[in-house]
């Protein structure tokens, strides 16, 4: 039985224009993050590994514009995302139930076509079209699925689906029962704990500053830098909602 599925468009890699495009999007998010937020993860999950640390932490910005609902410039990742799908390859994700008596909920990619980040990039496009009152959501499940390592099978759905805690989350979540969700923000971004009002611009440059420690050329681990980035983009987000 179908539960989600999401159709992305997107260029071939030898083709000199990069593009993006979606196609059917079944996407039932509500209530939140719903199978369509499972389907969301999943892709975005299984996809990013791929994916050069500096485009995770560009990934993640756009993932903040997106859910913020601004105007998104085009292109972004080196891709541009547009309506026509004329000439462009079609790798549908699917979340389905297994017809048998586990009810088994299982994943099905397609990724023997496009670069990973087209298909993440079909994933949080997807996202961003969600009414607001979803998308927020599914955008959290998303940056908890940037935190997983493992296997992409049951046990990764019952993480995003059961909301259980990431490094990150669990960080934040501690801080949080000692209500000091905000000094654990200002710690990942190496921001004074003696300020106690800081200014948007000091927060995106603490954002900025933080990105840099992860990059490898900095001296930032490669197999950590999904989860360190998805640190960094909790901490603004619980800075930025203090203003």
């Amino acid at each position: 039985m179908l539960l989600a599925e999401l159709e992305v468009f997107h260029s071939r890699p030898i083709a000199p224009t990069r593009r993006v495009a979606l196609g059917r999007t079944f996407l039932r998010c509500d209530p939140p993050p719903g199978f369509g937020g499972l389907l969301l993860g999943g892709v975005v999950a299984r996809f990013a590994q791929d994916m050069a640390p500096d485009d995770v932490g560009e990934l993640l910005t756009l993932v903040f514009d997106l859910d913020a609902g601004c105007r998104i410039a085009q292109p972004r990742l080196r891709h541009r995302f547009q309506a026509d799908r004329v000439g462009l390859t079609r790798s549908p994700h699917r979340l389905y139930r297994v017809d048998d008596p586990t009810g088994e909920l299982r994943l099905q990619f397609t990724a023997d076509s496009g670069a990973p980040s087209q298909h993440v990039l079909g994933a949080v496009y997807a996202a961003g079209a969600l009414r607001r009152e979803l998308r927020t959501s599914v955008f959290a499940t998303m940056r908890r699925a940037l935190a997983w390592r493992g296997e992409i099978d049951g046990e990764f759905l019952a993480y995003l689906a059961d909301g259980a805690s990431s490094s990150f989350l669990s960080s934040a979540m501690q801080d949080s029962a000692n209500g000091d969700n905000v000094g654990w923000a200002k710690r990942v971004l190496g921001l004074s704990a003696a300020v106690e009002h800081l200014d948007k611009r000091l927060i995106q440059q603490g954002y900025r500053d933080a990105l840099l420690t992860v990059h490898p050329d900095h001296g930032g681990e490669v197999d950590r830098a999904a989860e360190r980035i998805a640190d960094i983009a909790e901490a603004r987000r619980i800075l930025l909602a203090q203003q």
